[in-house]
């Protein structure tokens, strides 16, 4: 079957093991919701959108993506650079002005 080698007895996390009172930002919005005399029910359904054991702080996960793989890439620059140098000591008589 696809699907990244799960088994078929899917393991479902316990509903008990999300708690509000972990997450501080849930927290707040619950108090906020509480003084406008709303409540609501199904904010345990979002505590694990910010469970950070799971999913990074966003400001993590952007530097992530930006900074991912520079040092491959200051690799290739060096390399590269060194590239050109030995090739215009080797030949030095070619000229690269194509035009």
């Amino acid at each position: 079957m696809v699907g990244h080698s799960h088994q078929s007895p899917y393991t479902i996390p316990d509903y008990r093991i999300y708690k509000v009172s972990d997450v501080p930002t849930l927290v707040q919005l619950q108090k906020a919701l509480a003084a406008k005399g709303l409540k609501d029910p199904w904010i345990r359904n979002e505590v694990w959108r910010f469970d950070e054991k799971v999913y990074k702080p966003l400001r993590w996960r952007v530097l992530m993506c930006l900074f991912r793989g520079w040092h491959v890439g200051l690799g290739m620059f060096a390399f590269h650079v060194a590239g050109n140098i030995i090739y215009d000591r080797v030949f030095p008589d070619c000229t690269r002005k194509m035009w």
